[in-house]
């Protein structure tokens, strides 16, 4: 299967990065072909600039042009993974930014054709979504205020994927409070789920 990683972490030595190199492992090993962005890695703009605003429904293609090499390999993937931290309830604003710029009209969608109807979806070569994240907030506070961040990733992009996407979550919590034991048990949990072919 065609799987494009998108990591999310400034730190090259964190639990993230960590994780992400498990993911890598693990899909190499089950014999998917791979490409990888790691975004602070290779220093993405994540600003989207007054004129890229200005032209963002209009003249799209001038965005494009900017970040081609990550809206060619969104078009390319058949699973999409994203591996990042939960920051403020939601994902790294480098993350943020890059699906502002990256997710363009024609791209990930096309704009609703009249008010009240919602966008028309422009992945739908996507057949699977994998999210693998960590955060300091318990789940049951995440629970109760509706964890922003599983449902911008599951129900607001994968709307715009494959009507039969599959999709799994993987999230470690209290994260300024687990053990050791702790991670490596949710990194093995990972590499399991991602061993599949």
């Amino acid at each position: 299967m065609k799987t494009l990683v998108v990591h999310c972490h400034p730190d090259p030595q964190s639990f993230s990065a960590h994780l992400h190199e498990v993911v890598v492992a693990a899909l190499r090993t089950a014999g998917h072909e791979l490409r990888l962005i790691d975004l602070y890695a290779e220093g993405f703009d994540p600003v989207l600039s007054l004129d890229e605003r200005r032209a963002y429904l209009s003249n799209p293609g001038l965005i494009e042009a900017r970040v081609q090499s990550h809206v060619d390999a969104l078009k390319w993937c058949e699973h999409l993974v994203f591996v990042f931290p939960i920051w403020f309830y939601g994902p790294p604003a480098m993350l943020k930014g890059w699906l502002e710029r990256v997710w363009l009209p024609g791209v990930a969608f096309m704009p609703p054709p009249k008010k009240g109807d919602a966008a028309l979806p422009g992945l739908q070569h996507i057949q699977r979504l994998s999210i693998v994240t960590h955060g300091g907030a318990p789940a049951w506070l995440l629970f109760l205020i509706g964890n922003p961040a599983k449902r911008l990733f599951t129900r607001g992009l994968r709307l715009l994927m494959a009507k039969r996407c599959k999709t799994q979550w993987l999230q470690l919590h209290n994260m300024n409070n687990v053990s050791r034991q702790e991670c490596e048990a949710f990194a093995q949990r990972v590499q399991r789920a991602f061993s599949k072919p």
